[in-house]
């Protein structure tokens, strides 16, 4: 795996993929920086070797037309703040003034290419489009995670117009180091911890980390399909009743590969789906008609933890109960507690996808676990097991 190290960038202008794809207020300021952050290391390596940056990133969808709203000059002063180095701007991503830029950036000086998705050809993934990046640096630098599942021209096919010039950033190489320790070279027992709502967005990432792992702590809204299977009562409860033979399945599978599944056995159930509803403990096969589970009960965090405290590795993927609501918030939070004391015993914990990176930014866990994942959709595709483009397009050297 080539990383940016294996590079001196004296005299080079490094193409820099970054994501830089971040929420803006109605005065267009920046309102998370994270993403900016997170490509300051690999953008500093470049201009302490004595090289310069052009960086690259979509803004939005704005679907291959020009919106003002979604220009990048919004975030130039955000990138300067946070680098350190007054950033400059180019009007487009190809063509003349995007060309011009560039001859005149000397060494030490960063460069931020208009939004790529103002031209149609970046979703496309056309060659003739990422040619023209091509020739806007010397080494290609894919730092962009978040959007390595897509097969873009910046993402992508730019990277075979740089033959034994390319490599990852800082952030996409920890990324891949993460998924790696979990998927495959972690140290054992490995725990994958798995909420969300639905049964159906996770079979894929289920069934491939069988394979991979000791432990199977299932939470959250699945939990009911899978109860519902087994013949218990679930109340109003969600659940895919569609999905409950599927949710058997994987429990014999676990069964035959070893895997242990841990499913709660008690929940705080509510009578309506608010913050101030009424709630009470109930045995979670047996929740009373027209109420819902809505978190994990005490007997079932007991459970979880025992099997957290107890694992070498562990992937979270999805909070195990209505976080958004604060009296639903209460078996999440715990959860990241146990991760922590697990991380703090030595354990190598990673959180991905989604609602899961949301709840542990919300209660403060960001720097208590041994990595957060900055891409959803990448990381999700990742632990189902699929080569991303964007990695794969580097690793061909």
């Amino acid at each position: 795996m080539k990383t940016i190290d294996d590079f001196n960038f004296s005299g080079k202008k490094a193409l820099i993929r970054v994501d830089f794809n971040v929420p803006l207020n109605p005065e267009f300021e920046v309102t998370d920086t994270n993403r900016i952050e997170a490509a300051k290391p690999t953008i500093l390596k470049v201009l302490e070797d004595g090289g310069s940056a052009v960086l690259m990133s979509h803004l939005g969808r704005p679907n291959g037309k020009v919106v003002a709203d979604m220009s990048l000059k919004h975030i130039c002063n955000a990138v300067s703040d946070i680098i350190g180095v007054q950033v400059k701007f180019a009007e487009d991503c190809v063509g003349e003034k995007a060309v011009k830029a560039v001859e005149e950036l000397e060494d030490g000086e960063v460069l931020l290419l208009e939004n790529l998705r103002f031209h149609a050809e970046e979703e496309q993934g056309d060659a003739q489009f990422a040619e023209s990046l091509s020739h806007l640096g010397d080494i290609y630098v894919n730092d962009a995670f978040g959007t390595a599942h897509r097969a873009h021209a910046s993402t992508t096919i730019v990277a075979q117009y740089f033959p034994g010039k390319k490599c990852f950033g800082y952030l996409m190489a920890r990324e891949i180091e993460s998924i790696d320790k979990v998927m495959r070279t972690g140290e054992k027992p490995v725990t994958a911890i798995l909420g969300g709502a639905k049964v159906s967005s996770k079979i894929t990432i289920i069934e491939n980390i069988l394979d991979k792992v000791d432990h199977l702590i299932i939470g959250g809204g699945m939990t009911y399909t899978f109860i519902k299977a087994q013949g218990g009562r679930v109340g109003s409860s969600i659940c895919e009743d569609d999905k409950m033979s599927l949710a058997l399945d994987i429990l014999e599978k676990a069964k035959a590969k070893g895997v242990a599944v841990h499913l709660p056995v008690d929940v705080l159930a509510a009578d309506n789906f608010q913050d101030d509803a009424n709630t009470k403990i109930v045995p979670v096969n047996e929740i009373p008609d027209g109420w819902q589970g809505l978190d994990a009960g005490p007997k079932t965090l007991q459970d979880f933890e025992k099997v957290i405290l107890a694992s070498k590795t562990i992937l979270w993927n999805g909070p195990v109960g209505v976080f958004e609501m604060p009296n639903f918030a209460k078996g999440t939070i715990a959860v990241g507690h146990m991760i922590e004391d697990a991380t703090d015993k030595g354990a190598f914990s990673l959180v991905g996808g989604g609602d899961s990176v949301a709840a542990v930014k919300q209660f403060g866990f960001e720097e208590k676990v041994s990595y957060v994942s900055t891409g959803g959709g990448a990381m999700l595709e990742s632990l189902e097991g699929r080569v991303l483009p964007g990695i794969a397009a580097i690793m061909k050297g």
